[in-house]
C-alpha cells in the first residue's frame, strides 16, 4: 500500500521537525508549518489548511472540512501540541477519512516529550484508496 511509504516519511519528518524545534512546547500551527517545510523538502506533494466541502442529503454544506495537511492526495495529517492526549483525535481523524474516501490518517502529538509516541496511526478499512478531487 502506498500509503504506508508515504507515512514513513511523514514519521521520519515528524520526529525531525520535533528534534529541531527542540521537543513540545510550541503552537500546533508552528510544528504543522514546519512538517510542511520538512515534507516538500523531500519531494512530497502538501497541502496545508486544505478545505474540502461537505455534502449532507445533496446539500452542500456552508462550512467545509478543513485538514491540517494533505500528503500525496493520499494520507491525512491532523497536528496536534496538547500535553494530554485525547482519543477524540482519532475519531476526528476517521471521520474526515470517511468523508473524503481516503484510507489513512496519522494524528500527530507534538506535545509529547517524545514525538514518536505521539503518532496515532488511523485507517479507514470501509473503503478502497481514492483521490480527492481538487
Amino acid at each position: 500500500m502506498i500509503e504506508n511509504r508515504v507515512s514513513s516519511q511523514i514519521i521520519d519528518s515528524a520526529i525531525e521537525v520535533h528534534r529541531t524545534l527542540g521537543g513540545p512546547g510550541l503552537l500546533e500551527s508552528v510544528y504543522e508549518e514546519a512538517l510542511a517545510w520538512e515534507l516538500r523538502s523531500r519531494g512530497l506533494a502538501v497541502e496545508r489548511q486544505k478545505y474540502l466541502p461537505i455534502q449532507y442529503k445533496g446539500l452542500e454544506l456552508a462550512t467545509p472540512l478543513k485538514l491540517d495537511l494533505l500528503i500525496e492526495e493520499l494520507v491525512i495529517v491532523e497536528c496536534k501540541a496538547t500535553v494530554v492526549y485525547n482519543t477524540v483525535f482519532e475519531a476526528q481523524a476517521l471521520t474526515y477519512l470517511r468523508l473524503t474516501g481516503l484510507r489513512l490518517a496519522l494524528a500527530i502529538n507534538f506535545g509529547e516529550r517524545l514525538v514518536r509516541q505521539g503518532i496515532h496511526r488511523v485507517i479507514n478499512a470501509q473503503t478502497e484508496t481514492t483521490k480527492i478531487a481538487k
